[in-house]
This record gives C-alpha cells, structure tokens and sequence, in this order.
C-alpha cells in the first residue's frame, strides 16, 4: 500500500526543527562569553562534560552493537505476525538498522543539546550584567538547541523509516535503540549529577559553611557537569525515548486494530499529529522570546500555554483537512475526529499533571513551606514531612490519568488511549526547551558568583535559577506521566499481539500474578540499585573533598585551586560503573518473566510495573523538589537563614531528595519503555516456547 503524502508534514516538520535547532546554535555562539575567569569555569565544565561523553558512549557504543546483532541473527525476521513467528533463517536487518539508526539518532541529539548547553551557560550569565531579559533569551535559545534536535530526529527518523519500510515493526527497532540510550545517559547522567551535588553539600556547605557554588568547593565543577549531563542530556534522551515510544505504539495498535481501506490513514496518525505539535512547539518557542520579561517563569509558563492552544486549533485544522479525502467513509471520518479529541484529554492530562508538580514545589505554596517549618523541629521530621507531600502529590497526576484513560477508551478503546499519550507529548519540544533551560541558568549562577560579576548580576541570576528549578519541576512531571501513559499504550499493543486482548489476562492464574508481583518490584528494585549506586559513589566524593581540605589548606583560603579533576573522575567512572546492574534489570527482567512464565504473565508484568512505577517516579519527584525549594527558601533568608540549625536540617532534606528527584524518580520513566519495548521486539521467540505459555506453564 503506498504511503499517504500527508506523511511528509510530519518529515518536513522534523527538518525544519532541526534546522531552527542549528539556528540556535549560531544565535547563542556569538554571545559574549564573558571575562577570562567565567571562561576558565566555562572550560572545565565543558570539558568535564565532553570527558564523560566520550568514555558514555564508547561504552554505549559497545552495548548498541551486541543488540544489534541480538536483533539482526535471532529475531524473526516476519514481523508482520508476532502471533505466528516465522524464523526463516533470514537476518532480521530492517529492524536491526533501525534500532542502530535510533540509537545513533538519540546519542546526536543528546552530544547536540549538551555541548550547546556548556556554551550557553558562561553567555547566559554575561547576559545577566545587561538584564534579566537578555540572560533568559540566551539561556532559552539555548535549551530551544536541545529541544527541537531531539523532535527533529525523532520525527525525520520515525517517518523516514516508515516511508521506505511501510511497516510499524521496522519503527519498534528504532524506538528500542532510543530507549536503551535512554536508559545509560539518564541513570547514568543522574548518578553522575548527584553524587557530586551530595558530596559537595555534605562537607562544602554543611561542614565548611561554603556558599553555593563556591569555587573552593572541589566538587562544584562536577556537580556543574552533572547538571548538563543529567538534566540535559539525560532529561532531553528520555522525553526522546517517550515521544517515539509513544508515536509507534500506536501505529502498531492501528496496524492491529484498523482493517478498513483507510488503515495506512490511520497508521501515520500519529505522526502527523506530532508534526502539527512540534510546529505549534515551534511557534510557541518564539512567543517566549517575544514575552520574556522580568518574570522569566512567567514567560516560560505563558509560552507552554500558548502552544497547546496553537497545536488544539492547529491540530483541528489538519485533521479537517484528512477528512476532505474522498476516500474515506463517514465512520473513518468520525473516528479521526474522536481520535484527535483524545489527543487533547492526553495534552489537558498532561497540563494537569505539571500544574500538580508546579504547587507541590514551589517555594511559595503550602507544601514547600510546610517543609521548611518542619526542619526548625530537626532532620527527622523535615524527612517525614517531605516523605507525606511526596506520595500526597501521588493523587491528583493519578486522577487525571485515569479520567484521561477512561475517556479516551470510549473514543476509541486502545486506540484512543495511545492517541492521548501522543497528545500528552505533542508539544514535547516546548516542555524540553523548557526543561534544558534549567541546567544552563544553574550553570550560569554558579558561573556569576566564580567570575565576580557583582551582587546585581548574581541576583538576575538567581532569578534566573529559581525560575528554571520550577519550570524542571513542571517538565520532570509532564514526563513521567507522558512516559506512563506511552507504556499503557506500549502495553496495549504488546497484548494484541501477543493475542491475550481476546482472553484477558486472568488474575486468578498462578503465572499471571507472578507477573504481576514481579512488575511491583521491579520498579523498587530498581530505584533501590541507582540511590545505592550515589549513595557509593557519595561517600567517595566526601572522602576526596575531605583530603583536600585537611592536605591543602589553602584551597580553603582561595590561595590555591582544588584539583576538579580528580572529583570529575570519581563521579565519571563510578556512575558508569553503577549502570551495569539498572541496564541488566530492565532488559533481562522481562525476558526472564516470559521465558518462564509465557506472554500472559509478562503482560501482567508489564501491568505490575507501571502502577507500581508511576507511584515511586512522582512521589520521589516531587518529593526531591519540595526538599530542595524547603531548603532554597530558608537560604533566601527565611526562618532564620543561612547557618541555622534550620537550615542544616533541610540540607539533609535536600541531600535525601536529591538521589530521588534527580536520579530514580525521572529513570523509572526509561526503566518502564525499555521494558516495554524489549517484550515487543523479543515477542518472536517468546511465541515459540512452548505456543507462548513459557517453560512453566502453570495453569
């Protein structure tokens, strides 16, 4: 069947991203980098990041190529059937071409988006000597870099490879080479960030007295480095890995479901929806930059608004247009109208769950400030306080799921509920440009205070700062519930075709819930390994900082440089050492459940981890948000101030947090695709053991 031509806004979306992102990149290079100091900064963040880049994705590169080969020898190599597999010694090479093009495609986005970052942040903080407005538009166009690249690729990537494969299988490669990049650069990145964050607030801040930032502390470098590849290359990989997940999960679904004439109509669905989404993401880019004013998370707030009402009238637009083709019935018609209402329930859902985030940390809202009263009563309580918020905070991003899911299954069964998790991340590249604008204002404070550009310029900056620890607050639970509802649907196509939507899957079967109870702890297990995992490599920052400072005490003085390099080279080699066990658990997992126990209890493991999953990624979120905002708030001169016993006590907060909302918390996302995806693509030889019942087939 040929391709529908309606397909190419999709592509020519993606190039236009990717060329705006390019145009960015020129805007925020020829900025002032500022004096020689806050390049000297600069450098070593950058070169800190590039460092741990390089050794990543050799690793990377290693791990990719063995899947590759997994996939292209001894996968089926007839995808158009999982139910019925056909091994006919032929290599399986589109779908292995595809997951190394997705692979190579995140990797890109992600070198992309960073190496713009640590440019940007030494710009962004020159710009605030000029004003508020100007460092918010250099750090903006900044994160706009990472955003578009990662819409760009993945729209040119997904609808080219559909273009020439026709096939929604060929896409499940790609979508499976995203999500395992994913997976190493936002565990590893988030390991990386808050070991040095940890360390250096253990001894430098709570030991020493230093401020923030402080370029005595040894580990402030690293944790500057952290925040790049953390939250900028690690947030901007998994809302990748989520988005593409989500646009092929519901091609496949249509594929299955649709068996009318207009199937390939609706097939591309998806796709061209995104496409209108990533030119309203567009659009909404440059109302930032035309409102940005002293109120930059005013600005940031107004523009996400703005564009998911430009991709609502945008959308309807386009989809107008689809019915004016004479081909299609009235019931065709009808069912891209209810289709694309769902994409707006997954939009106002996700809408729903930002604002929860935004209230539960935000400084300035009961939450936070309960928290922080709760640290003049000691460490103890600030804990249990920051603890209840975090799993409260559980209930309305809950609700609104639900109500989003319910309606959209009465649009259209599945297919309606993984329309809506396109519509929860149709303006994807808003929510990251938003999301990378965090790490770069971080930067660039730290970078202010270690030039010397003055009071004023600090203060522009903190402003600067705390409007992007909000907006990181809103995006980190945008794309945990985009991420859920993705793998819903992720699920959903999973069970059709494995053939378990017809029967069910029966709880009272002995292997379903034992996958059931193994989905429950697999998100436990693994937010365990990664906290552990900084807790490690922490307590080996702390024993660095603490040699420095008693066997040269004349960093402590300013006399001398702490050696960065050495704190830069703990964090680097101790998250990639960590990573092994995370990447084991989310692939292995799975395919040990259906080997075992069939394809019924992988879909109930599936099922198991993605309630349990959603529960741990925003409770530990927000939860880390609230501690850090308690903690910022009393450092702003409230309850006492900096120095306090207050304060001490919500440092400990902060540093619980920080593992939470930086490290497991936002990964639980990518453990829960790559999950989802590695049942997908193993299906095949999942089918031949035994019809699919596993080598146990208990009854």
């Amino acid at each position: 069947m040929a391709v529908p031509l309606i397909l190419l806004v999709s592509l020519i979306a993606g190039v236009i991203s990717i060329g705006m992102a390019v145009f960015f990149a020129f805007l925020v290079m020829k900025e002032d980098p500022g004096n020689e100091k806050m390049q000297e900064v600069s450098g070593y963040i950058e070169k800190g990041a590039e460092t741990y880049l390089k050794v990543q994705y050799t690793v990377l590169s290693i791990f990719v190529f063995i899947l590759f080969l997994v996939i292209l020898l001894f996968l089926p190599s007839d995808m158009t059937n999982h139910k019925v597999p056909v091994v006919s010694g032929d290599l399986n090479w589109e779908q292995a071409i595809a997951y190394l093009i997705g692979s190579a495609a995140s990797m890109i986005a992600g070198w992309l988006g960073m190496m713009v970052g640590v440019k940007a942040n030494t710009r962004a903080a020159q710009g605030c000597t000029v004003g508020t407005k100007k460092g918010f538009d250099i750090a903006f166009f900044g994160g706009a870099v990472m955003g578009l690249a990662v819409v760009g690729a993945a729209l040119i990537g997904v609808s080219g490879l559909y273009w020439i494969f026709q096939s929604p299988y060929v896409v499940l490669g790609f979508s499976f080479g995203a999500s395992t990049i994913a997976l190493f650069m936002k565990c590893g990145g988030g390991i990386y960030t808050k070991t040095a964050d940890v360390g250096a607030d253990l001894v430098g801040k709570s030991e020493f007295d230093l401020p923030e930032d402080d370029v005595r502390n040894p580990a402030t470098i690293a944790d500057n480095v952290g925040d790049n590849v953390g939250d900028l290359a690690g947030m901007g990989s998994d809302l990748f890995d989520s988005y593409v997940a989500s646009i092929v999960a519901a091609m496949i679904l249509a594929n299955s479901l649709i068996l009318t004439a207009a199937k390939e109509t609706f097939i591309v669905y998806p796709l061209v929806l995104s496409g209108i989404g990533l030119i309203a993401s567009l659009i909404g880019i440059f109302i930032i930059k035309l409102i940005s004013s002293d109120n930059p998370g005013r600005s940031l707030n107004l523009g996400t608004y703005l564009a998911t009402l430009i991709f609502a009238a945008l959308g309807a637009l386009i989809v107008w247009l689809m019915t004016l083709n004479k081909s299609l019935t009235e019931g065709e018609i009808s069912r891209l109208w209810r289709n694309y209402f769902a994409v707006i329930l997954g939009l106002a859902s996700g809408i729903v769950i930002g604002w929860t985030s935004d209230y539960f940390t935000r400084d300035d809202l009961p939450p936070t400030r309960n928290i922080a009263k709760a640290a003049e009563e000691g460490d103890a309580l600030v804990i249990l306080s920051g603890f209840s918020y975090g799993l409260i905070s559980v209930v309305p991003p809950g609700v609104g799921i639900i109500i989003a899911m319910f309606l959209a299954y009465l649009l259209d069964a599945q297919f309606g509920v993984a329309m809506a998790a396109v519509g929860m991340l149709a303006i994807v590249g808003t929510i990251v440009s938003n999301d990378a604008y965090g790490p770069i204002v971080d930067n660039s404070r730290a970078i202010a205070e270690q030039g010397g550009l003055g009071e004023e310029t600090i203060r522009i900056a903190d402003r600067l700062d705390s409007a992007g620890n909000t907006a990181k607050a809103i995006t980190k639970g945008f794309a945990i519930g985009a991420a859920n509802l993705a793998v819903v649907a992720l699920m959903f196509s999973y069970a059709q075709e494995a053939g378990i939507i017809e029967s069910g899957i029966n709880l009272l079967s002995v292997n379903v819930l034992i996958g059931a109870f193994f989905g429950v702890m697999a998100p436990a297990l693994f937010s365990a390994v990664l906290i552990l995992g900084v807790q490690k490599n922490a307590a080996k920052m702390v024993d660095e900082i603490r040699r420095q400072f008693k066997e040269n005490p004349k960093i402590l003085t300013g006399e001398e440089p702490a050696d960065f390099s050495k704190t830069i080279s703990i964090a680097t080699k101790g998250s990639l050492k960590q990573l092994i066990l995370p990447s084991l658990i989310s692939i292995l997992l799975p395919l040990l459940v259906g080997i075992f126990f069939g394809v019924a209890s992988l879909g109930a493991f599936l099922a198991g981890s993605i309630l349990s999953g959603f529960v741990f990624a925003i409770f530990m979120s927000n939860a880390g948000g609230a501690w850090d905002n308690a903690k910022k708030w009393i450092e702003d001169g409230n309850l006492g101030g900096k120095g306090t016993h207050t304060h001490k006590s919500a440092i400990t907060g902060d540093t619980v947090g920080d593992p939470f909302k930086d490290t497991a918390g936002p990964s639980i996302n990518t453990l829960l695709v790559v999950m989802s995806l590695t049942s997908s693509i193993f299906m095949g030889i999942l089918m031949l053991i035994n019809g699919g019942a596993g080598l146990i087939p208990i009854l």
